[in-house]
């Protein structure tokens, strides 16, 4: 049996088990400054695209030559190195929901002093604008052969409160105050003693951190709108309670009139709850897996307390625990309150097709009391009919006999018959075979003339 793979097969495969950034391996280095911005796409299959579209105008505008500069389907990445030694890196990756994007600038002056603010990379300028709705913004520095005091560094970053800790069980401080800067972006320090160590976790640190902070924003982002649908479904769950209860007490008496305006009102009230319904699901349906990446990059960070922080899980936990069980509590009340209406909706409808029936039924006995009086006239009628043809054949033939006995006594004194009232007498039954025939052919003729009306 043949064990070769088709090509396309082992293409996938190699893209599955190769990392993704192995080509940035040849530019990381440190000190570095990096700044970190990440976007949420409104509708992902189309933005994802144009945002790969916008990275290549990036890498224009930035004068990156093309044979540093790769690009995937979603990832990306071009390098220059400016004259005095310095470089610049710009990384792009597309996500399910957002896209970000990474500007690293490594100075060549491994002695340059780093601060935080504005890329000091000769001639830097960040030309574009990119679509979406902003979910967050970094500014890190990543330090060698640096160890501040917490009092350092809070002269460094806005907030009140240091957040910290030794990672991965290395001698790697992170440091952060979770609070936003004048260019609206969070400060981290990453700092190490070692050169070696920081930077053969440097890819690493970052992409930890930032997937931190991406998954923390995007999981608190609806937290507005969650706010707000929870006063929208208390009240449609008070108004339903109401009107269901005041259903159960009417129903068996109520009229068509009541029960059509139940059944508008509670489809109206149906439709607002669907059309919240859908829009809670599609904001708030990633909030479990999005919690579950915070989770495992948290317990991946390997914390150990540095004195006079506290550590960087203990506030994202503060920020995130429970709030995507809050929101799928919200939901699960969004789907009962749907199926309560749907219920409600249901039982008046029936109600409604009931009394259509007892009126269905009512009108058939009408019906059929209308169907026997029309027998009942219909059998007078033909009774009335017989009736009066038989007179008639009784008449017609009095009125014959009465010509005929005139004839036979005019032909009597002609000496034509010997008696006039022997011939009379036989003339009788005559008429009446006469009678009949006019009768019959009389009627023969009106039913072929109704035939030919009833046909045009």
């Amino acid at each position: 049996m043949s064990t070769k793979q088709p090509a396309s097969t082992n293409s996938f495969l190699r893209q599955l088990h190769e990392p993704a950034k192995k080509y940035l391996e040849e530019w990381f280095d440190v000190p570095a400054h990096i700044h970190h911005i990440a976007h949420r796409m409104a509708n992902p299959p189309m933005d994802r695209p144009q945002s790969r579209q916008e990275f290549q105008q990036l890498l224009q505008c930035l004068d990156i030559p093309e044979e540093h500069t790769v690009i995937h389907e979603k990832f990306g990445h071009g390098a220059k190195v400016a004259s005095n030694g310095d470089r610049l890196l710009v990384t792009w990756e597309a996500h399910t929901e957002y896209y970000s994007y990474q500007v690293w600038h490594m100075p060549d002056d491994k002695l340059k002093p780093l601060e935080f603010g504005p890329l000091m990379f000769p001639d830097y300028a960040m030309p574009l604008s990119p679509l979406g709705i902003q979910v967050n913004a970094l500014d890190i520095l990543v330090l060698p052969h640096t160890t501040l005091t917490v009092e350092e560094v809070k002269n460094t970053m806005p907030g009140p409160q240091v957040y910290g800790s030794r990672i991965f069980g290395h001698d790697i401080s992170v440091m952060t105050t979770f609070t936003p800067d004048d260019y609206q972006r969070e400060r981290y320090l990453v700092m190490s003693p070692s050169f070696d160590v920081l930077l053969n976790q440097l890819a690493r640190t970052i992409d930890t951190l930032v997937a931190i902070e991406n998954y923390t924003h995007l999981i608190l982002l609806p937290l507005q709108a969650f706010a707000q649908s929870i006063d929208q479904v208390h009240q449609f769950e008070q108004r339903h309670l109401y009107q269901r209860g005041l259903i159960t007490t009417e129903i068996e008496a109520s009229r068509p009139e009541k029960l059509q305006h139940w059944l508008t009102v509670l489809t109206q009230d149906f439709m607002k709850v669907s059309r919240l319904a859908e829009s809670m699901r599609f904001r708030l349906s990633a909030s479990v897996p999005y919690d579950r990446i915070i989770r495992s990059n948290l317990v991946s960070l390997q914390e150990h307390t540095i004195p006079g922080c506290r550590q960087i899980s203990e506030y994202v936990d503060g920020k995130t625990i429970g709030v995507a069980d809050g929101y799928q509590q919200l939901v699960k009340r969004i789907n009962a309150l749907v199926n309560d209406f749907q219920g409600s909706i249901a039982v008046i409808r029936t109600k409604v097709e009931l009394q259509l029936q007892d009126q269905n039924l009512a009108l058939q006995d009408q019906n059929l009391q209308l169907l026997r009086s029309m027998d009942k006239t219909t059998r007078s009628q033909a009774i009335l009919q017989r009736t009066v043809e038989g007179l008639s054949v009784i008449v017609i033939s009095y009125y014959l006999s009465g010509l005929g006995s005139y004839v036979f006594k005019a032909l009597e004194k002609l000496g034509w018959i010997s008696s006039a009232s022997v011939a009379s007498g036989v003339f009788v039954p005559i008429t009446l075979g006469l009678s009949i025939l006019l009768i019959l052919i009389g009627r023969k003729m009106i039913y072929k003339k109704l035939v030919r009306e009833t046909r045009e």
